[in-house]
């Protein structure tokens, strides 16, 4: 690692222990992710440099995949069955939330190739990359993009608190059981990436974890200090996104994303309420799983909340896979309607 990166690593870290440090005060859920990303947010926002490498957080999403993935069990089967109709729901609620927040950044001055690829809801290096191949901006659609997870991460969890009556469950201390499943994480990351899947270090454990898990071989677990490093660095590397940015800029930008934040929020969470209603899942659950997040970041919350994080993982992986699908036909679409102009 360069000299200036490895400065940057520090400064990000050490900023993240100050903010997990603060929030753990307050005595809300997900301090040791929430505070890294906050106080990372506020740095780089200044104009500091402060970042976590690549390699880095894809080892701890890794990590998170391999968590993830334990958590199935062979009763896990008896309710796969219920899905296909939570499924559906949930890509029409991805439909109606996308064109509502594409409505709204449309007001904003977006063009309109910009307006839909930044309200897509995940697979977001894609829409990035499709928004400018037809002719969006892409710092545009990449900031709306990014804005979009972390105002999601920092919300869902103290609602789900609030819903709880503030009252934190008391989780059994965790030990550690299986570590030597951490031994097979770079090969995992490279099978990953050799067969192109999407978020290759989050699924590729995810997917070898559930598999043994499921067949009760093995399963990790995190003792809590595990679970707490994960988290903080992730958030970290959450956070230290928006270097560069001048204050009124960002000002602006977060505006625009906290409104079509809460917009496709609103809309998602009545679908959720029907598959709350029809199905029976929890209603927390429900919306975590329909929630407008990184397929990561939502993995994390429902990891350290405790809510069904196998449900959760599924329908977020089907609405990118569904994105991925999708997108390129939009794309084809926008850009004989919009020609792209150079």
């Amino acid at each position: 690692m360069k000299q200036d990166a490895a400065w940057a690593l520090g400064r990000s870290l050490a900023v993240g222990v100050v903010g997990g440090v603060i929030f753990d005060l307050t005595g809300l859920p997900l301090a040791w992710m929430l505070g890294p990303l906050v106080a990372n947010l506020i740095v780089s926002a200044r104009g500091h440099d402060v970042r976590v490498p690549e390699g880095l957080r894809e080892i701890f999403l890794g990590v998170l995949g391999l968590v993830l993935g334990s958590r199935v069990t062979p009763q896990l089967a008896e309710r796969v069955a219920d899905w296909p109709l939570s499924a559906a729901l949930l890509l029409m609620g991805v439909a109606a939330s996308t064109a509502a927040a594409a409505a709204w950044y449309r007001r904003c001055g977006f063009d309109p190739v910009s307006a839909w690829f930044a309200s897509a809801p995940g697979a977001m290096t894609a829409m990035i990359m499709l928004g400018d191949k037809c002719g969006g901006e892409p710092q545009r659609i990449a900031i709306a993009q990014s804005l979009r997870i972390v105002l999601v991460v920092l919300l869902l969890p103290p609602l789900f608190w609030a819903y709880e009556g503030g009252a934190q469950a008391e989780a059994a201390a965790r030990t550690l059981q299986d570590p030597w499943l951490l031994l097979l994480l770079p090969g995992l990351l490279w099978i990953g990436r050799w067969l192109r899947m999407p978020t290759p270090a989050l699924l590729a454990p995810l997917l070898v974890a559930a598999l043994v898990s499921g067949f009760g071989l093995a399963s990790l677990q995190l003792p809590d200090w595990g679970m707490n490093l994960m988290l903080w660095v992730l958030g970290c590397a959450i956070g230290s996104r928006f270097r560069g940015l001048s204050r009124g800029r960002f000002g602006r930008y977060l505006f625009q994303a906290v409104v079509a934040t809460l917009l496709a929020l609103g809309i998602l969470a009545l679908f959720a309420e029907l598959i709350h209603q029809l199905l029976g899942v929890p209603r927390d659950v429900a919306l975590l799983a329909l929630a407008p997040g990184g397929i990561g970041e939502m993995a994390i919350l429902a990891v350290a909340l405790d809510l069904d994080p196998v449900f959760v993982a599924f329908h977020h992986l089907l609405r990118m896979v569904t994105l991925m699908f999708v997108a390129p036909f939009w794309a084809r679409y926008l850009r004989r309607r919009y020609p792209p102009v150079r």
